[in-house]
């Protein structure tokens, strides 16, 4: 484990104190506030076991996350043979402090009553096993510069969450550790990577993405790790895996989450000892790569439930950077708006007018920095938010990509409107598609879009391209 703290994905915010009229001070309950713009400001917090076999045992948070559980890597490291591996986590958010079991098998009690999550005030028990927790708010603040740019490599962030990351940035790609990055879906987990990659001594070298939720199941060994000829049928020639193609670079494995099982301890060797053995092959190779992973799933609850591997996760987890959702820094939607419209419209164009944008601010974007870049795109090619092309409108009766009837007042303006632009956006994918012959980089370099959002768009009107395993994010 490196000296690097293991969660870096921190909170910008600050927690005030709030007493009610009438109120006792220990019933006070808490708040976080915007931190100054110059700095990184979290309250500190605690947790404390009241009962059970580690009584006593006090840890202080040192970022914005507590983890509880017996498995090693913890930060309330427990004995208990009640408490799972990895139990629970409190972490402070822009709404609170929040509790989260992580997919516990004896679960974790607040106030008597079983929950998978909640909102913790100060002083509250924790029951989880034969343990007892308390959590309590602490007069402290952590507090950190945070720098003044607004992005690192093609990442881009004014808020200080993104802006706390950032400044991590410059010593982690400096080097060679594992890194994993967590978020939800969309909020650019590869572009994270690539900037973390072109920062590095490894910049001049290959950046490989490998989408371990893409590949067929039986085909992942191969595409990791290569294999020789006549290794299985079809293998009419011998191929190099992924982990020698990035040859003195950077892998990253996205979706993680989604690695097979059985193929997990191969995976770990490979980390661990440095060599790869490709199938059908008899000799080891060695490496010369560094390797991150990406995953919107939360590794903990999978460790819990079977499907990942402990050892693997603490070998992947020597680093961790958790990526908020765009939902959690509203005030970045208005500068990635703006840059995604600059990159995606044609000189002399119109950009985005102050109408979309404040519209663009207000929405929870759940689909995250994916999300907003396919709106900017829609706004700008017919000039209004607010429709799905991949659902028909409840007026149309009838899926969006069909042909508009005869007589198009027999359906709303919106509906005839979707159905005439889902025609075209088909229609043009489709010769987008033949002219770069399937090449999905290609032709989303072509299109000027993002190649995952592509992809998306083909999948939904039921085209194909070949991606060729470029590290576009």
């Amino acid at each position: 484990m490196t000296a690097v703290s293991p969660t870096l994905g921190l909170s910008s915010l600050a927690v005030e104190k709030v007493s009610r009229s009438g109120e006792a001070p220990a019933e006070r309950s808490t708040r976080l506030i915007a931190a100054p713009a110059r700095e990184w400001v979290v309250q500190r917090f605690a947790l404390e076991v009241v009962s059970g076999p580690d009584r006593g045992r006090r840890v202080v948070a040192t970022t914005d996350e507590i983890s509880v559980g017996t498995a090693a890597g913890a930060e309330l490291l427990l004995t208990d043979p009640t408490v799972s591996r990895q139990h629970l986590c409190v972490r402070a958010t822009p709404s609170g402090f929040s509790l989260r079991d992580l997919g516990s098998s004896n679960g974790t009690t607040l106030g008597g009553y079983k929950v998978e999550s909640a909102w913790l005030k100060n002083g509250a028990q924790l029951a989880l096993g034969m343990t007892t927790l308390r959590f309590e708010v602490l007069g402290e603040e952590t507090r950190e510069p945070l720098p003044e740019g607004e992005g690192y490599g093609r990442a881009l962030g004014r808020s200080a969450a993104m802006r706390r990351i950032f400044s991590l940035l410059p010593r982690i790609a400096a080097s060679d550790a594992s890194v994993l990055i967590e978020g939800e879906t969309g909020t650019g987990k590869t572009l994270l990577a690539d900037a973390i990659h072109q920062a590095s001594p490894r910049a001049g070298k290959p950046f490989l993405v490998v989408d371990c939720g893409a590949i067929t199941p039986t085909l992942v060994e191969s595409e990791l790790f290569g294999h020789e000829r006549g290794a299985f049928t079809g293998a009419v020639s011998g191929r190099k895996g992924a982990f020698q193609e990035a040859h003195g670079g950077t892998l990253l494995l996205d979706e993680i989450g989604e690695l097979p099982l059985d193929l997990q301890p191969k995976l770990l060797r490979a980390l661990e000892a440095r060599v790869v053995r490709p199938v059908g092959g008899s000799a080891d190779v060695k490496l010369d790569v560094r390797v991150l992973a990406a995953t919107h799933r939360d590794l903990r609850r999978a460790v819990n439930a079977g499907t990942f591997r402990a050892d693997l996760f603490y070998r992947l987890h020597v680093v961790s950077l958790r990526l908020p959702p765009l939902r959690e820094r509203p005030e970045d939607v208005r500068m990635l708006a703006e840059h995604f419209a600059s990159s995606i419209a044609r000189p002399g164009e119109p950009g985005l007018d102050e109408r979309t944008l404040d519209e663009l601010t207000r929405r929870p974007w759940p689909g995250n920095v994916r999300e907003l870049r396919g709106a900017v795109e829609r706004a700008l090619l017919v000039g209004e938010l607010g429709f799905e092309l991949s659902s028909a409108s409840e007026d149309a009766g009838a899926d969006a990509t069909a042909p508009a009837p005869a007589d198009e007042s027999t359906v709303s303006f919106r509906a005839a409107k979707e159905r005439a632009v889902a025609g075209w956006e088909r229609a043009y994918l489709a010769r987008l598609v033949e002219r770069c012959a399937g090449n999905l980089s290609r032709a989303a370099r072509e299109a000027r879009m993002d190649r995952n959002h592509l992809r998306e768009l083909l999948r939904r009107h039921g085209l194909g391209a070949a991606g060729d395993g470029g590290g576009e994010a």
